[in-house]
């Protein structure tokens, strides 16, 4: 079967304000035919959280903040370990590793952190991949050592939104954390955050520069507004826009796996099972870094139900 040529900018465009049930159905058949009935899975854990010196307008970690939020060192590797196989044996294909701060950890937190990560990617059938902030060469090249072949790193949004909402450090400064380990040989998860105040043309944008990059792991994540942040205030999302977002996503980015994450039960609600027919591939399951998450057990019963089954089964 022949590919479609990519979507132009204006074909993207005039997504936004199509039918939104004839765009899911075209969504829901372009997951399908990428991906069949197999969905990536993924989990992550909170490594060492808050006190983080960026002023990242959504972070509940940002010492800009004022919210309620947990605040911790480094925690143990075993620890860690002990997070990364009980993901393993929920069926999750990748399991990610997450700190909090602008530059990735040094000294005895960065020997802790990858000897947690060498350890489960030792011992586990799920990748497990990093998501630690800023990364130079060096430390791209410790995470290689520690047979690291992913990681994680969000644009958040468009170049042109971006210094709404984070003002300590430049759109540039993202890309060239993501381009360093595309070109070191890493696979990359790279997407954003949307329900920020930002425009249809922002979230384009973005789809538009992930497609530039080559990027074929892009997770969704909705705003939850959390008190104290400087977007507390912003109202969710309506779920209807969420499923648009997913589509279009699907749509520019048929090759990649889409995977909906933070905010997905508050802004989604009873429509959280929409996700595939929007066109979405994955979810994280689990907690996030400051929030629970939904019961892991419901979210591979609607699994079943669909008729959907984990990558990692």
């Amino acid at each position: 079967m022949t590919s479609a040529p990519p979507l132009s900018r204006d074909e993207a465009r005039a997504l936004v304000t199509a039918d939104l049930d004839t765009l899911l159905l075209e969504a829901g058949r372009a997951r399908q035919r990428r991906f069949g009935n197999r969905v990536h899975l993924c989990a992550i854990t909170n490594a060492r959280s808050g006190s983080c010196s960026e002023d990242c307008a959504f972070c509940a970690q940002s010492a800009h903040s004022r919210a309620a939020s947990p605040a911790h060192a480094m925690r143990a590797a075993d620890e860690l370990v002990r997070d990364a196989r009980e993901a393993d044996r929920q069926c999750v294909s990748c399991f990610g590793m997450v700190t909090s701060g602008r530059a990735a950890v040094t000294g005895d937190e960065r020997a802790r952190l990858l000897d947690a990560l060498r350890t489960a990617r030792g011992s586990m059938r799920a990748c497990v991949s990093a998501s630690i902030g800023a990364l130079d060469d060096g430390i791209i090249a410790a995470l290689k050592d520690a047979g690291i072949t992913r990681i994680h790193h969000n644009l958040e949004t468009s170049r042109r939104f971006f210094p709404r909402i984070c003002t300590t450090h430049s759109y540039d400064e993202r890309l060239d954390t993501v381009r360093r380990a595309l070109a070191a040989g890493l696979d990359v998860c790279c997407g954003g955050l949307f329900g920020m105040g930002e425009e249809w043309d922002d979230r384009i944008d973005l789809a538009f520069e992930l497609r530039g990059l080559g990027i074929r792991s892009v997770p969704v994540n909705f705003l939850n507004p959390v008190a104290g942040t400087h977007l507390a205030a912003q109202p969710l999302l309506d779920p209807r826009e969420a499923l648009r977002i997913i589509a279009v996503f699907r749509l520019i980015l048929p090759d990649a796996h889409i995977s909906v994450a933070g905010g997905r039960q508050v802004v989604l609600r009873d429509l959280q099972s929409w996700i595939f027919h929007a066109g979405a591939s994955g979810m994280m399951i689990g907690n996030y870094l400051t929030t629970a998450g939904r019961n892991v057990d419901d979210d591979l019963a609607m699994l079943a139900d669909l008729g959907l089954e984990p990558e990692g089964k």
